[in-house]
Protein backbone atom coordinates (compact mmCIF):
# COMPACT_ATOMS: atom_id res chain seq x y z
CA UNK A 1 0.00 0.00 0.00
CA UNK A 2 1.41 3.37 -1.06
CA UNK A 3 0.15 6.47 0.74
CA UNK A 4 1.58 9.91 0.06
CA UNK A 5 0.10 12.60 2.30
CA UNK A 6 1.61 15.82 3.53
CA UNK A 7 0.04 18.16 6.08
CA UNK A 8 1.45 21.69 6.22
CA UNK A 9 0.61 23.41 9.51
CA UNK A 10 0.74 27.12 10.31
CA UNK A 11 -1.51 27.56 13.32
CA UNK A 12 -1.52 31.21 14.29
CA UNK A 13 1.98 31.92 12.95
CA UNK A 14 2.12 34.65 10.32
CA UNK A 15 4.98 35.36 7.97
CA UNK A 16 5.54 38.73 9.64
CA UNK A 17 3.94 40.65 12.49
CA UNK A 18 0.63 42.21 11.60
CA UNK A 19 -1.55 44.69 13.44
CA UNK A 20 -4.83 42.78 13.53
CA UNK A 21 -6.51 45.77 15.13
CA UNK A 22 -6.08 47.88 12.00
CA UNK A 23 -9.19 47.67 9.81
CA UNK A 24 -8.77 46.87 6.12
CA UNK A 25 -8.43 49.78 3.73
CA UNK A 26 -11.80 50.97 2.52
CA UNK A 27 -12.71 50.74 -1.15
CA UNK A 28 -12.21 54.50 -1.44
CA UNK A 29 -8.79 54.28 0.20
CA UNK A 30 -7.74 51.47 -2.13
CA UNK A 31 -8.92 53.37 -5.21
CA UNK A 32 -6.81 56.34 -4.12
CA UNK A 33 -3.76 54.23 -3.26
CA UNK A 34 -0.74 55.01 -5.48
CA UNK A 35 -0.35 51.32 -6.32
CA UNK A 36 -3.95 50.84 -7.39
CA UNK A 37 -3.98 49.82 -11.03
CA UNK A 38 -0.50 48.33 -10.73
CA UNK A 39 -1.26 44.91 -9.27
CA UNK A 40 -0.92 43.11 -12.61
CA UNK A 41 2.62 42.25 -13.64
CA UNK A 42 3.83 43.59 -16.98
CA UNK A 43 4.66 40.19 -18.43
CA UNK A 44 5.34 39.90 -22.15
CA UNK A 45 4.04 36.53 -23.40
CA UNK A 46 5.98 34.55 -25.94
CA UNK A 47 2.73 33.85 -27.75
CA UNK A 48 -0.79 35.22 -27.42
CA UNK A 49 -4.00 35.48 -29.34
CA UNK A 50 -7.50 34.09 -29.63
CA UNK A 51 -8.55 30.66 -30.81
CA UNK A 52 -11.99 29.89 -32.20
CA UNK A 53 -13.46 26.82 -30.50
CA UNK A 54 -16.78 24.96 -30.20
CA UNK A 55 -17.60 25.34 -33.88
CA UNK A 56 -19.52 22.07 -33.91
CA UNK A 57 -20.89 22.40 -30.40
CA UNK A 58 -22.50 25.53 -28.91
CA UNK A 59 -20.17 28.02 -30.61
CA UNK A 60 -18.27 29.26 -32.33
CA UNK A 61 -16.58 31.38 -29.68
CA UNK A 62 -13.11 32.81 -29.13
CA UNK A 63 -10.84 31.87 -26.22
CA UNK A 64 -8.08 34.37 -25.33
CA UNK A 65 -4.76 32.85 -24.30
CA UNK A 66 -1.11 33.54 -23.56
CA UNK A 67 1.93 31.25 -23.55
CA UNK A 68 4.83 32.24 -21.31
CA UNK A 69 8.12 30.42 -21.75
CA UNK A 70 9.57 28.16 -24.43
CA UNK A 71 10.59 25.08 -22.45
CA UNK A 72 9.66 21.45 -23.05
CA UNK A 73 7.64 21.07 -19.82
CA UNK A 74 4.14 22.19 -20.82
CA UNK A 75 2.02 23.55 -17.96
CA UNK A 76 -1.69 24.16 -18.53
CA UNK A 77 -3.13 26.48 -15.86
CA UNK A 78 -6.95 26.48 -15.67
CA UNK A 79 -8.51 29.33 -13.70
CA UNK A 80 -11.52 29.18 -11.42
CA UNK A 81 -14.90 30.87 -11.17
CA UNK A 82 -15.08 34.57 -11.96
CA UNK A 83 -11.35 35.16 -12.46
CA UNK A 84 -9.14 36.26 -15.34
CA UNK A 85 -6.10 34.46 -16.70
CA UNK A 86 -3.92 37.13 -15.04
CA UNK A 87 -4.74 35.54 -11.67
CA UNK A 88 -2.00 33.04 -12.66
CA UNK A 89 0.51 35.86 -13.17
CA UNK A 90 2.88 34.86 -10.38
CA UNK A 91 3.09 31.31 -11.68
CA UNK A 92 3.51 32.56 -15.25
CA UNK A 93 6.29 34.89 -14.10
CA UNK A 94 8.19 32.14 -12.28
CA UNK A 95 7.73 29.21 -14.65
CA UNK A 96 7.42 31.13 -17.92
CA UNK A 97 10.09 33.80 -17.38
CA UNK A 98 12.44 32.95 -14.52
CA UNK A 99 12.47 29.34 -15.75
CA UNK A 100 11.17 29.94 -19.25
CA UNK A 101 13.81 27.77 -20.92
CA UNK A 102 12.49 24.77 -18.99
CA UNK A 103 8.75 25.49 -18.99
CA UNK A 104 6.03 26.70 -21.31
CA UNK A 105 2.96 27.98 -19.43
CA UNK A 106 -0.48 28.27 -20.97
CA UNK A 107 -2.88 30.67 -19.26
CA UNK A 108 -6.24 31.60 -20.72
CA UNK A 109 -9.63 33.11 -19.99
CA UNK A 110 -12.36 30.50 -19.72
CA UNK A 111 -15.50 31.20 -21.68
CA UNK A 112 -17.47 33.88 -19.86
CA UNK A 113 -14.49 35.84 -18.53
CA UNK A 114 -11.85 38.37 -19.50
CA UNK A 115 -10.99 38.66 -23.17
CA UNK A 116 -12.77 35.44 -24.14
CA UNK A 117 -16.28 35.40 -25.56
CA UNK A 118 -19.25 35.29 -23.19
CA UNK A 119 -22.15 33.54 -24.89
CA UNK A 120 -25.42 33.31 -23.03
CA UNK A 121 -25.68 29.54 -22.80
CA UNK A 122 -25.79 26.58 -20.42
CA UNK A 123 -22.10 26.25 -19.51
CA UNK A 124 -20.77 22.91 -18.30
CA UNK A 125 -17.38 21.72 -17.11
CA UNK A 126 -17.39 19.18 -19.94
CA UNK A 127 -17.92 21.91 -22.53
CA UNK A 128 -15.28 24.12 -20.95
CA UNK A 129 -12.85 21.18 -20.95
CA UNK A 130 -13.50 20.71 -24.67
CA UNK A 131 -12.72 24.43 -25.15
CA UNK A 132 -9.42 23.82 -23.38
CA UNK A 133 -8.65 20.73 -25.43
CA UNK A 134 -9.21 22.60 -28.69
CA UNK A 135 -6.89 25.36 -27.50
CA UNK A 136 -4.19 22.83 -26.62
CA UNK A 137 -4.61 21.14 -29.99
CA UNK A 138 -4.18 24.52 -31.68
CA UNK A 139 -0.86 24.99 -29.87
CA UNK A 140 0.29 21.57 -31.03
CA UNK A 141 0.89 20.28 -27.53
CA UNK A 142 -0.07 16.75 -28.50
CA UNK A 143 2.97 14.58 -27.80
CA UNK A 144 2.45 11.69 -25.43
CA UNK A 145 2.73 12.53 -21.74
CA UNK A 146 3.92 16.08 -22.17
CA UNK A 147 1.23 18.03 -20.33
CA UNK A 148 0.93 18.99 -16.68
CA UNK A 149 -2.56 20.29 -15.91
CA UNK A 150 -3.06 22.63 -12.96
CA UNK A 151 -6.55 23.72 -11.98
CA UNK A 152 -7.97 25.73 -9.10
CA UNK A 153 -11.60 25.51 -8.02
CA UNK A 154 -13.75 25.45 -11.18
CA UNK A 155 -10.47 24.95 -13.03
CA UNK A 156 -9.91 21.73 -11.10
CA UNK A 157 -13.35 20.53 -12.12
CA UNK A 158 -12.55 21.31 -15.76
CA UNK A 159 -9.25 19.46 -15.38
CA UNK A 160 -11.11 16.35 -14.23
CA UNK A 161 -13.23 16.42 -17.38
CA UNK A 162 -10.17 17.10 -19.51
CA UNK A 163 -8.32 14.10 -18.17
CA UNK A 164 -11.37 11.90 -18.56
CA UNK A 165 -10.89 12.20 -22.34
CA UNK A 166 -7.68 10.16 -21.81
CA UNK A 167 -5.90 11.60 -24.83
CA UNK A 168 -2.19 10.72 -25.10
CA UNK A 169 -0.93 14.13 -24.06
CA UNK A 170 -2.65 13.89 -20.70
CA UNK A 171 -1.03 10.73 -19.45
CA UNK A 172 1.36 12.75 -17.35
CA UNK A 173 -0.89 15.15 -15.60
CA UNK A 174 -0.35 16.80 -12.26
CA UNK A 175 -3.67 18.07 -11.04
CA UNK A 176 -3.10 21.17 -8.99
CA UNK A 177 -6.44 21.32 -7.22
CA UNK A 178 -9.29 18.95 -7.84
CA UNK A 179 -12.21 20.45 -6.00
CA UNK A 180 -15.92 20.02 -5.69
CA UNK A 181 -16.21 16.32 -6.54
CA UNK A 182 -17.73 13.98 -4.04
CA UNK A 183 -18.44 10.29 -3.69
CA UNK A 184 -21.80 8.66 -3.41
CA UNK A 185 -21.74 8.36 0.35
CA UNK A 186 -24.23 9.40 3.03
CA UNK A 187 -22.67 12.85 2.81
CA UNK A 188 -22.46 13.15 -0.95
CA UNK A 189 -25.81 14.84 -1.50
CA UNK A 190 -25.05 17.23 1.34
CA UNK A 191 -21.69 18.17 -0.20
CA UNK A 192 -23.28 18.50 -3.63
CA UNK A 193 -25.91 20.95 -2.44
CA UNK A 194 -23.20 22.78 -0.50
CA UNK A 195 -21.11 23.11 -3.67
CA UNK A 196 -24.05 24.44 -5.65
CA UNK A 197 -25.06 26.96 -3.00
CA UNK A 198 -21.51 28.24 -2.51
CA UNK A 199 -20.99 28.70 -6.24
CA UNK A 200 -24.08 30.86 -6.47
CA UNK A 201 -23.28 32.64 -3.22
CA UNK A 202 -19.91 33.64 -4.67
CA UNK A 203 -21.43 34.81 -7.95
CA UNK A 204 -24.04 36.82 -6.06
CA UNK A 205 -21.39 38.46 -3.90
CA UNK A 206 -19.42 39.29 -7.01
CA UNK A 207 -22.08 41.23 -8.81
CA UNK A 208 -25.75 40.52 -8.14
CA UNK A 209 -26.68 41.28 -4.56
CA UNK A 210 -27.77 44.93 -4.31
CA UNK A 211 -25.43 45.99 -1.54
CA UNK A 212 -22.37 48.24 -1.35
CA UNK A 213 -19.21 47.14 -3.14
CA UNK A 214 -17.47 47.34 0.23
CA UNK A 215 -19.64 44.50 1.57
CA UNK A 216 -19.44 42.49 -1.65
CA UNK A 217 -15.63 42.52 -1.67
CA UNK A 218 -15.46 41.71 2.05
CA UNK A 219 -17.66 38.66 1.51
CA UNK A 220 -15.59 37.49 -1.46
CA UNK A 221 -12.40 37.76 0.60
CA UNK A 222 -13.98 35.79 3.46
CA UNK A 223 -14.98 33.00 1.09
CA UNK A 224 -11.62 32.75 -0.66
CA UNK A 225 -8.89 33.39 1.91
CA UNK A 226 -7.84 32.61 5.45
CA UNK A 227 -8.06 35.50 7.87
CA UNK A 228 -4.43 35.05 8.86
CA UNK A 229 -3.29 35.58 5.27
CA UNK A 230 -5.63 38.53 4.71
CA UNK A 231 -4.32 40.31 7.81
CA UNK A 232 -0.64 39.57 7.17
CA UNK A 233 1.58 42.27 5.62
CA UNK A 234 1.42 42.43 1.83
CA UNK A 235 3.81 39.83 0.42
CA UNK A 236 5.07 42.43 -2.07
CA UNK A 237 5.17 45.46 0.21
CA UNK A 238 2.90 47.75 -1.80
CA UNK A 239 -0.19 47.66 0.43
CA UNK A 240 -0.59 47.37 4.20
CA UNK A 241 -1.89 43.80 4.02
CA UNK A 242 -2.47 40.95 1.60
CA UNK A 243 -6.19 41.61 1.97
CA UNK A 244 -5.75 45.19 0.82
CA UNK A 245 -3.80 44.00 -2.23
CA UNK A 246 -6.56 41.55 -3.12
CA UNK A 247 -9.14 44.33 -2.77
CA UNK A 248 -7.14 46.35 -5.32
CA UNK A 249 -7.01 43.34 -7.65
CA UNK A 250 -10.73 42.70 -7.28
CA UNK A 251 -11.67 46.34 -7.88
CA UNK A 252 -9.43 46.48 -10.96
CA UNK A 253 -11.19 43.41 -12.33
CA UNK A 254 -14.61 44.90 -11.69
CA UNK A 255 -13.66 48.11 -13.48
CA UNK A 256 -13.24 46.02 -16.63
CA UNK A 257 -16.92 46.05 -17.50
CA UNK A 258 -16.32 44.21 -20.77
CA UNK A 259 -14.28 41.43 -19.20
CA UNK A 260 -16.20 40.93 -15.98
CA UNK A 261 -19.96 40.63 -16.54
CA UNK A 262 -22.95 39.36 -14.65
CA UNK A 263 -23.82 37.09 -17.55
CA UNK A 264 -20.37 35.54 -17.56
CA UNK A 265 -20.11 34.81 -13.87
CA UNK A 266 -23.59 33.31 -13.53
CA UNK A 267 -22.98 31.05 -16.54
CA UNK A 268 -19.71 29.88 -14.99
CA UNK A 269 -21.43 29.37 -11.63
CA UNK A 270 -23.93 27.06 -13.30
CA UNK A 271 -21.05 24.96 -14.67
CA UNK A 272 -19.42 24.76 -11.24
CA UNK A 273 -22.63 24.13 -9.33
CA UNK A 274 -23.75 21.23 -11.48
CA UNK A 275 -20.37 19.51 -11.80
CA UNK A 276 -20.41 15.94 -10.52
CA UNK A 277 -18.19 12.87 -10.63
CA UNK A 278 -19.24 9.52 -9.23
CA UNK A 279 -16.78 7.23 -7.43
CA UNK A 280 -16.78 5.03 -10.52
CA UNK A 281 -15.88 7.96 -12.77
CA UNK A 282 -13.10 9.09 -10.45
CA UNK A 283 -11.67 5.58 -10.33
CA UNK A 284 -11.74 5.41 -14.12
CA UNK A 285 -10.03 8.78 -14.35
CA UNK A 286 -7.29 7.71 -11.94
CA UNK A 287 -6.82 4.44 -13.85
CA UNK A 288 -6.29 6.35 -17.09
CA UNK A 289 -4.06 9.13 -15.77
CA UNK A 290 -2.11 7.08 -13.23
CA UNK A 291 -2.46 7.70 -9.52
CA UNK A 292 1.15 8.69 -8.99
CA UNK A 293 0.59 11.47 -11.50
CA UNK A 294 -2.24 13.04 -9.49
CA UNK A 295 -1.95 15.58 -6.68
CA UNK A 296 -4.81 16.94 -4.58
CA UNK A 297 -4.31 20.17 -2.63
CA UNK A 298 -6.73 21.64 -0.10
CA UNK A 299 -6.75 24.22 2.68
CA UNK A 300 -8.43 23.41 5.98
CA UNK A 301 -10.23 26.76 6.20
CA UNK A 302 -11.44 26.82 2.61
CA UNK A 303 -14.85 28.50 2.88
CA UNK A 304 -15.61 28.19 -0.83
CA UNK A 305 -15.18 24.44 -1.32
CA UNK A 306 -14.88 22.93 2.11
CA UNK A 307 -12.30 20.35 3.17
CA UNK A 308 -14.64 17.29 3.10
CA UNK A 309 -14.82 17.68 -0.69
CA UNK A 310 -11.05 17.33 -0.96
CA UNK A 311 -10.93 14.43 1.48
CA UNK A 312 -13.57 12.48 -0.42
CA UNK A 313 -11.96 13.33 -3.76
CA UNK A 314 -8.54 12.08 -2.67
CA UNK A 315 -10.06 8.91 -1.26
CA UNK A 316 -12.06 8.12 -4.39
CA UNK A 317 -9.09 8.85 -6.68
CA UNK A 318 -6.97 6.46 -4.61
CA UNK A 319 -4.86 8.17 -1.98
CA UNK A 320 -3.98 4.71 -0.67
CA UNK A 321 -2.64 3.76 -4.11
CA UNK A 322 -0.27 6.63 -4.86
CA UNK A 323 -2.29 9.85 -5.20
CA UNK A 324 -0.49 12.71 -3.41
CA UNK A 325 -2.72 14.60 -0.98
CA UNK A 326 -1.49 17.85 0.54
CA UNK A 327 -3.63 19.41 3.27
CA UNK A 328 -2.60 22.93 4.25
CA UNK A 329 -3.62 23.80 7.80
CA UNK A 330 -4.97 27.31 8.32
CA UNK A 331 -5.14 28.21 4.64
CA UNK A 332 -8.11 28.87 2.39
CA UNK A 333 -9.30 28.40 -1.17
CA UNK A 334 -6.62 30.16 -3.24
CA UNK A 335 -3.45 28.32 -2.34
CA UNK A 336 -1.50 29.61 -5.34
CA UNK A 337 -1.76 33.09 -3.78
CA UNK A 338 -1.68 32.24 -0.08
CA UNK A 339 1.31 29.92 -0.47
CA UNK A 340 2.89 31.04 -3.73
CA UNK A 341 6.38 29.64 -3.11
CA UNK A 342 5.19 26.35 -1.65
CA UNK A 343 2.67 25.98 -4.47
CA UNK A 344 5.26 26.29 -7.20
CA UNK A 345 7.54 23.96 -5.26
CA UNK A 346 4.82 21.32 -5.13
CA UNK A 347 4.34 21.67 -8.87
CA UNK A 348 8.07 21.48 -9.61
CA UNK A 349 8.37 18.31 -7.54
CA UNK A 350 5.39 16.79 -9.33
CA UNK A 351 6.92 17.54 -12.73
CA UNK A 352 10.22 16.02 -11.63
CA UNK A 353 8.46 12.98 -10.18
CA UNK A 354 6.50 12.25 -13.34
CA UNK A 355 9.62 12.57 -15.48
CA UNK A 356 10.83 9.36 -13.84
CA UNK A 357 7.60 7.43 -14.31
CA UNK A 358 7.11 5.07 -17.21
Amino acid sequence: MLITQVTISYGDILKAPADNRRPPLTVDEVLKHPKFGHTTLDLVPHQKGKVRVAKDRDGPLDIAYEVHGTGHHHLVFIMGLGSFKTAWQRQASYFGHEKGLQYSCLIFDNRGMGESDKPLARYSTTGMAKDTLELIDYLGWSSARQLHVVGVSLGGMIAQELDSFAIPGFNRSSIGKYSGIFGESPQSDQHGNDNLLRSFSYSLNCSFIPKPVEAQVANVKAQLFSQSWLKAPDDYGDFPTNGDRFTAMELSKRKDVEGFTRKGIICQAIAAGWHHKSPEQLKELADKVGRQRIQVLHGTVDNMITLPHGEVLARELGEDQGVTKIIVEGRGHVLHLEEEKLYRGWLEKMVEKTENLE
